[in-house]
């Protein structure tokens, strides 16, 4: 009990004494290679039919937000509030090639993403870390009119965050690795069963911010 309390005051104190940056930044984002092209082979229960769902390509989406930086020596803590925007197009067809369906769609997803980064500085070099967290806000879908597609997305989920961060004057420049815990595609219901890909979400984030 002792050990925690000296810990959280040597914590706080830390926090209370630390040089703090606030910032605001503007970013594109794609989701990671190893996921592009994927595929699935989905039955369609009434029929028997099969289908070929696969990610036909994953397009570029864009962030925007505000952060803080607390700066402690070398060390920083990092939260930041950040609007996201992705976009995907999927691709559903006929196995068979009879042409029963052959649907191209795209899928835009906003979430408001809240990570919380560690960093290392060496000279203007930042090394970052951490964890984040998703709250889902919305998705539109060109899917959304077949009657065999339905959506159901997880209101809020997790996932880390691990890049480098240089730093110029006033101007920040961040690139990311984002993992998440939730596999790609796990929102996607087709023919009353939901589908999702073998790897999980992982995305690409790159970013300039001006620090106050």
């Amino acid at each position: 009990m002792k050990f925690r309390f000296v810990f959280y005051l040597v914590f706080f104190s830390s926090i209370l004494s630390a040089q703090v940056d606030f910032g605001v930044k503007l970013g594109v984002n794609t989701f990671g290679s190893n996921n592009s092209m994927a595929s699935l082979k989905i039955i369609d229960p009434q029929d028997m039919q099969e289908y070929n769902f696969s990610i036909r390509e994953t397009q570029f989406g864009y962030h925007a937000g505000i952060f803080a930086r607390f700066n402690i020596k070398k060390f920083s803590i990092q939260p930041e509030i950040i609007y996201n925007s992705d976009n995907v197009d999927f691709s559903l067809k006929d196995s068979n090639n009879m042409n029963v369906i052959n649907t191209i769609g795209n899928e835009s997803y906003q979430s408001i993403d809240i990570p919380l980064l560690l960093g290392l500085k060496f000279g203007k070099l930042r090394i970052l870390g951490g964890a984040v967290g998703h709250m889902f806000l919305n998705s539109a879908s060109d899917l959304s009119k077949e009657v065999f597609y339905d959506s159901l997305h997880e209101k809020f989920d997790l996932g880390w965050q691990a890049g480098l961060s240089f730093d110029l004057w006033k101007l920040t420049v961040d690139i990311k690795y984002e993992g998440n815990l939730n596999k790609f595609g796990s929102h996607i219901v087709l023919f009353g069963e939901e589908v999702a890909f073998s790897k999980n979400e992982n995305r690409m984030l790159a970013s300039i911010g001006f620090r106050f």
